[in-house]
């Protein structure tokens, strides 16, 4: 096999668990960013969350390796992503019917760019971070300065 044939290894804390989560799921970073870019174009083209986005984001390629790098610690357990999205996301001016949007649009690039599993696997994951962050911009929202408890 050539170099330009030999998948590129990925960065991994725990590479043994994600080589064995990239077998399960069919995932891989490539697939990830496939999944990352789709998304966000779709944000992007959304009516609703577009504007929302738009207001916060004005350079687009910090934001997607980003959320490739969060992508691939959420999905593969590889350690890549070192934030606090609670704290960034729990200010926003957005309700439940915004996350539902997030997650059907989030379900639709999945779908379309991830196998059966590897999708599963993501929208899962999704649905999980989006509770967390509904109940932390629910808070912000009932006691502004408040830190946000996650239940």
């Amino acid at each position: 096999m050539t170099r330009a044939n030999r998948p590129n290894p990925i960065r991994s804390a725990r590479p043994a668990v994600t080589a064995d989560l990239m077998k399960q799921t069919g995932l891989d970073e490539a697939r990830l960013a496939e999944l990352v870019h789709c998304f966000y174009a779709k944000i992007r083209a959304d009516a609703v969350l577009g504007p929302i986005f738009a207001e916060r984001i004005t350079d687009w390629a910090p934001h997607l390796e980003r959320m490739v790098a969060f992508w691939s610690s959420v999905a593969l357990m590889t350690g890549q992503y070192h934030g606090t999205p609670v704290p960034k996301h729990s200010s926003l001016p957005v309700t439940k019917g915004d996350f539902e949007r997030w997650l059907t649009l989030f379900a639709q690039a999945a779908r379309e760019t991830c196998p059966p599993v590897g999708a599963d696997h993501v929208i899962e994951r999704a649905e999980r971070i989006a509770r967390a962050l509904h109940i932390a911009v629910e808070e912000a929202q009932s006691a502004p300065g408040a830190v946000p408890i996650l239940r």
